[in-house]
């Protein structure tokens, strides 16, 4: 078997305006999957689509910003994660926009959430709705908070710089362990669709070497053959610093991101389309 790599194109789920359009079925050979909508039976997935369509996640993570703005939110950093005492109203808008995890209930209507770092920079740096404390410190800046998470994970502003490029475009980011990847990547809430990506986050630059992941060939084929075999693409993101210091989270407007998905290459697949042509 061979592996097609693909210049990366801009993914942009159907969530990306605030009145999207329906979703464009796009098909696997230009490196992108049609969406995979959850249910038994053929209504049950073109009702969880419709959902979907009704409730675009840009919309979703607004009532969330206003929600968390209202209420003055502020969460604690705590090892390498960010623990966050919510509401009702709150704990429901968090789980459909999928940050963070519920850990125990503190009282009958309230409930501490666990962030990881980038969820919890995401909400306190791009959208500006949480302010984060670190032990007696009291609340953290900006410039304050970006030390105290690279302090605690080296490869942050690499991963954050991940993260927030798929958020920004409506995409729902969640933790890769289970597939052998950083990041798996969604169109809308896991409950009602299949995540399409596998993420793993890169460097361009030699002197980085942020997780050990694609040196060599058999790592390549492995995770490709992982993620085939549960219908995802691999998605590499390769993340250029330009030059730039990451001193404070101002060096993030600098960088840039470039995507390459990889696929397997399946002769029997193709043969067809060499012969077309």
């Amino acid at each position: 078997m061979g592996v097609l790599i693909s210049k990366g194109q801009q993914l942009s789920a159907q969530t990306c305006k605030s009145t999207p359009d329906p979703p464009q079925p796009r098909g696997k050979s230009q490196g992108q999957m049609v969406p995979r909508w959850k249910g038994k039976y053929a209504k049950a997935k073109k009702d969880a689509e419709a959902e979907a369509l009704r409730e675009p996640m840009s919309k979703i993570i607004s009532q969330l910003q206003s929600s968390l703005v209202q209420s003055e939110a502020c969460g604690f950093l705590s090892d390498n994660s960010v623990h966050l005492a919510v509401g009702a109203e709150q704990i429901e808008l968090l789980d459909k926009a999928c940050f963070g995890q519920p850990v125990r209930s503190v009282k009958k209507d309230l409930v501490w959430f666990q962030l990881s770092l980038e969820e919890a920079f995401y909400l306190c740096y791009s959208l500006n709705c949480l302010k984060i404390k670190d032990g007696d410190s009291g609340v953290q800046s900006d410039e304050e908070l970006w030390i105290s998470m690279k302090s605690k994970k080296k490869t942050f502003p690499y991963f954050y710089k991940a993260y927030s490029h798929l958020r920004m475009k409506n995409w729902v980011v969640r933790s890769g362990a289970l597939y052998g990847v950083d990041f798996v990547v969604y169109r809308h809430h896991p409950a009602r669709v299949h995540s399409e990506y596998g993420a793993l986050v890169l460097s361009h630059e030699d002197d980085e070497d942020l997780n050990g992941r694609l040196r060599v060939w058999s790592d390549v084929h492995c995770t490709t053959r992982l993620l085939g075999g549960v219908a995802k693409i691999l998605l590499v993101m390769y993340i250029n610093k330009n030059g730039n210091k990451d001193e404070s989270p101002l060096c993030l407007e600098n960088y840039t991101v470039q995507e390459r998905t990889i696929t397997r290459w399946v002769p029997e697949q193709s043969r067809e389309k060499c012969i077309s042509c």
